[in-house]
């Protein structure tokens, strides 16, 4: 029981020590855009939200994603390389963590969802933005990006968070059984099962489409062509 007591005593002083760190980096790379005491501000260039009650899961996402810290306030946060390391990150995460009562970084299960149902559930609710084959696309005043990169944890962050204009999703809206679904389909899609022909990447049915109908048309010209030809002589 001693040793028990120990061990818990270093667990919460290494914690301590990570929040204090996280507090250190926070004031280094966001209180700029979101203030110093992340109550969020409001500056010529845009307004950087309040962190109080996010939770670890909005930081964990926006660090880890490298969609945070933006070059600049007011433009879409994009994938990018890390600015920070795995371990400054969890402890700005930490940190973020400590400022209320939000929602813990998610934990999903993809192994448990139905690649169909999965795809069924994408198709209804995020193909029109992200391209049913989760290459990415435009809407207003925005681009979905593509999810090729994206692992488990990062997509249940993005459908539980809705992050930019991304709508969010809660547990009744989709359960976290059909979010293993959509999981476990957007993982094959990233690597999808080719059983023959020309995937052309994988790039989805509407440009593998517009790629037929040119060759079709291709084909179609050069036939008029040569009947033509004929005819003359």
């Amino acid at each position: 029981m001693r040793w028990v007591a120990v061990i818990g005593a270093a667990l919460l002083l290494a914690g301590a020590a990570s929040a204090d760190n996280g507090k250190q980096l926070f004031g280094q790379y966001c209180a700029k855009c979101h203030g110093p005491d992340a109550q969020g501000q409001i500056s010529r260039s845009g307004q950087g939200p309040s962190l109080q009650g996010v939770g670890a899961l909005a930081a964990d996402f926006y660090l880890r994603t490298g969609y945070m810290p933006l070059r600049r306030n007011g433009i879409q946060p994009r994938r990018s390389r890390l600015l920070l390391g795995p371990a400054q990150i969890d402890a700005l995460v930490r940190y973020v963590a400590s400022l209320g009562h939000g929602p813990p970084v998610p934990r999903p299960h993809p192994e448990r969802g139905n690649v169909s149902e999965g795809m069924a559930l994408f198709r209804s609710h995020c193909a029109g933005c992200h391209q049913i084959v989760g290459e990415g696309g435009y809407v207003t005043d925005a681009v979905p990006p593509a999810l090729g990169d994206a692992t488990p944890t990062q997509i249940a962050e993005a459908v539980r968070l809705g992050p930019y204009v991304m709508p969010k999703f809660s547990a009744q809206a989709l359960s976290n059984r059909q979010l293993d679904s959509i999981i476990r389909y957007v993982r094959y899609a990233q690597h999808p099962d080719n059983r023959g022909g020309w995937a052309l990447g994988n790039i989805g049915p509407v440009p593998e489409g517009l790629v037929s109908w040119f060759i079709a048309g291709s084909v179609l010209l050069a036939t008029c062509l040569l009947i033509g030809r004929r005819l003359r002589a």
